[in-house]
């Protein structure tokens, strides 16, 4: 294990970018995203995609950590990007500084111009169902996996409040189940491969013990979906980011 996150470091030191600001705006790079980024869930959809792209098709990417403590999400120039001030984000240089903000509309841009073989999606035409599906499932998580809020009042909340921790957790556990019904006989949640469905729910899915869910036992099929998705190479170099 030990060696295997080590790998992933040195990978991850390869295309970082040191701070400066600078290169906030440079278009000099010849990697064609640039990613504003931190530490959380929602950061580490994004760069666990670019990680996935980069590896089915070469795509170069470089990332800037954003240091939430300090506010820097709410600085000028990355309000330009992101006028509601919150990461992740990205500049396609390669379509004229083109910015998007957004997790789930960042993955499905990325999807659109990035996997050209539809190696993380389905097509539209040749398959419908596929594609509709993925959308639901990407609907479905951004509008309703807040396990976060579960994160938030047990760990960040300055009273306890039983009744908001109770509340939530429960809402986790009702979720999970949610996944289940899919899981308990599909691999992935939609097809027959990971999609950007999959890589959209996998990171505060994967949390849950910050969310007041220290096993997922009951939930085998979830269990044995996060385990497949976890053991992939580029799932460990993107969850580094930043």
């Amino acid at each position: 294990m030990t060696s295997t996150v080590s790998k992933a470091a040195r990978r991850l030191r390869s295309i970082s970018c040191t701070f400066n600001p600078s290169f906030r705006f440079s278009t000099m790079s010849t990697k064609p995203i640039m990613l504003y980024t931190a530490g959380t869930p929602n950061g580490r959809k994004v760069s666990i995609l670019l990680e996935e792209l980069k590896a089915a098709y070469g795509l170069e990417y470089e990332w800037q950590k954003i240091d939430l403590s300090k506010n820097e999400q709410k600085e000028p120039w990355f309000i330009a990007l992101n006028p509601n001030g919150r990461i992740p984000a990205i500049v396609d240089r390669a379509r004229d500084n083109f910015a998007v903000f957004e997790t789930g509309s960042i993955l499905l841009y990325l999807q659109q111009y990035y996997d050209k073989e539809g190696r993380f999606s389905f097509d539209p035409v040749k398959q419908p169902n596929e594609n509709s599906e993925v959308l639901q499932w990407m609907f479905w998580t951004n509008a309703g996996l807040w396990t976060s809020i579960a994160g938030h009042f047990l760990n960040a909340a300055p009273e306890n409040i039983p009744y908001a921790q109770k509340r939530y957790i429960d809402e986790t556990r009702r979720l999970f189940g949610v996944m289940e019904i899919r899981l308990k006989d599909h691999e992935w949640l939609v097809g027959d491969k990971i999609s950007i469905a999959d890589i959209n729910a996998y990171t505060w899915t994967a949390g849950h013990k910050r969310c007041g869910v220290d096993s997922i036992d009951e939930w085998p099929g979830l269990k044995k979906w996060l385990d497949r998705i976890a053991a992939r190479e580029t799932v460990k170099v993107g969850s580094l980011v930043p």
